[in-house]
């Protein structure tokens, strides 16, 4: 290890109370994780219903999504580098009360400018959050079997929580209305609040160390005019000067971001990280293998009320299956990487990914359900549990106390800008496969190109992983 990344004086647990239950902080963790996930997706089923009442237009609905995605991605980095300087019990309670009570407002709101602050304002929450969920975690766990079990179940519960987006957001639409999937975070919150400030103990590893400002100013600002780029793609096309001009500018402030870490004594993420194979592999294998794996609950619910004719509520119960088997692979990926390795499974899942999207890409206007939609699901998302749960191992391992708030960060950033700019592309590819055609044909046939173009990536990932993952650890590696 660098002597950037060495720490011989860690500072202590600042909570003197003793520890609590391994198992008690692996829940809470997983349900701020599980809010955070589901959040993602459950939007998507109410949108029609929020335009109706609200009066959103096209562009305002679009931003209902956009605005929780930007203000997520662009703050994940600093939040969780004030987890290490601050304190991640701190931060985890910091990011769920401001979720909690954004998730409050956004269902309470009386017309859309209130519900797009709410939004942007449980991106913000979100992104203080999600890298407090994976820090806490593997601070409580050593690293070994017993970390790859609590890593696999956050992935689990993560993964489930996007998956269960469609089906949750299908019932409470149907039910009640579409303002509670905003207000259901609210008493789940509000426990889960309760219950991180009665046992979760608080722990930092950043003692004596200020905040990189002009370093946060600027990834924050580089990360959120990416994402903006990004959503603008689908609306103006990729060559379009709204498209072009916020895309340019968010990697120029990020390379800004990289010279000034290059220069400050006390860096909010330092590159040194960035040398450790283990880190920089799996992150980039994250990203890659995130760009296809995402865009599959977005192209199955179309493909199952735009071309196949299922209701909301029907398309979230056709994809529980899949929901399962992701489930299934992150609790089956610690077991295999004792024996074959976390490079192995890694391939493994993103090959069994790959066969599942291919399974899809031959998709016609008139199947049966269980060829149409359970088979291939199930077969790309118990390969996404298998291959996330060996990678964000490998991404955590092997750097010091120190940094675990901001490599969490990079974990979950790499995921969502990564997701973001698939389901981005792929829209692009759906698209030009349409063609000028709207009918259940046409529609699919844009489906299935997007779903060849993802099966093509996750080759691509595969060997990427194969090559470059190291064997067996972040020591092996180095």
């Amino acid at each position: 290890m660098t002597p950037m990344l060495e720490s011989a004086c860690t500072s202590p647990p600042v909570s003197r109370r003793p520890a609590p239950p391994t198992w008690l902080v692996v829940a809470l963790a997983c349900a701020g994780q599980f809010l955070v996930v589901l959040d993602v997706s459950v939007v998507n089923v109410a949108l029609p219903s929020m335009r109706a009442d609200l009066a959103l237009s096209p562009s305002g609905l679009q931003w209902v999504v956009n605005a929780y995605a930007i203000a997520f991605a662009g703050f994940m980095l600093l939040g969780g580098r004030a987890g290490d300087l601050y304190g991640r019990k701190r931060m985890f309670l910091v990011g769920l009360g401001l979720f909690t009570l954004a998730s409050l407002g956004g269902g309470l709101a009386q017309e859309g400018g209130q519900l797009l602050l709410a939004r942007a304002l449980q991106g913000l929450g979100a992104a203080v959050l999600a890298p407090s969920t994976l820090t806490l975690l593997t601070s409580a766990v050593p690293e070994g079997a017993a970390r790859a079990r609590a890593i696999a179940t956050w992935t689990a519960v993560g993964a489930g929580g996007g998956a269960a987006g469609g089906l949750v957001g299908g019932v409470l639409v149907d039910l009640l209305s579409w303002r509670w999937v905003l207000l259901i975070n609210v008493p789940v919150g509000a426990v889960v609040l309760a219950g991180s400030v009665l046992w979760l103990a608080e722990s930092r590893a950043g003692a004596g160390r200020r905040l990189d400002l002009p370093g946060a100013l600027l990834v924050t600002a580089g990360l959120a005019t990416l994402a903006y780029g990004i959503s603008r793609t689908e609306a103006e096309g990729w060559t379009a000067p709204a498209t072009l001009l916020p895309l340019l500018a968010g990697l120029l402030l990020i390379g800004l971001f990289l010279l000034v870490e290059a220069r400050t004594a006390a860096p909010l993420m330092p590159l040194g990280l960035l040398r450790l194979r283990s880190v920089a592999s799996a992150n980039t294998a994250m990203f890659v293998s995130g760009s296809a794996m995402f865009c599959m609950w977005y192209f199955m619910t179309l493909y199952a009320q735009n071309v196949l004719g299922y209701s909301p509520l029907e398309a979230g119960f056709a994809l529980v299956p899949s929901s399962l088997a992701v489930i299934a692979g992150s609790k089956v990926a610690p077991r295999l990487m004792r024996r074959a390795g976390a490079r192995n499974v890694a391939v493994l899942g993103t090959l069994t990914a790959a066969a599942g999207f291919g399974w899809q890409s031959t998709m016609s206007a008139h199947e049966a359900y269980l060829t149409a939609i359970m088979i291939p699901g199930v077969l790309m998302m118990l390969g996404a549990g298998l291959a996330t749960t060996p990678l964000a191992a490998l991404a955590t391992s092997g750097a010091a106390p120190q940094e675990a708030g901001v490599v969490s960060g990079l974990v979950n950033t790499s995921r969502t800008m990564g997701g973001s700019l698939g389901l981005a592309v792929m829209s692009t590819v759906a698209a030009a496969g349409t063609g000028s055609g709207n009918g259940p044909e046409a529609l699919t046939d844009g489906y299935a190109l997007a779903f060849r173009t993802s099966t093509a990536v996750l080759l691509a990932g595969a060997v990427l992983i194969r090559l470059w993952l190291p064997r067996k650890s972040a020591q092996a590696a180095r």
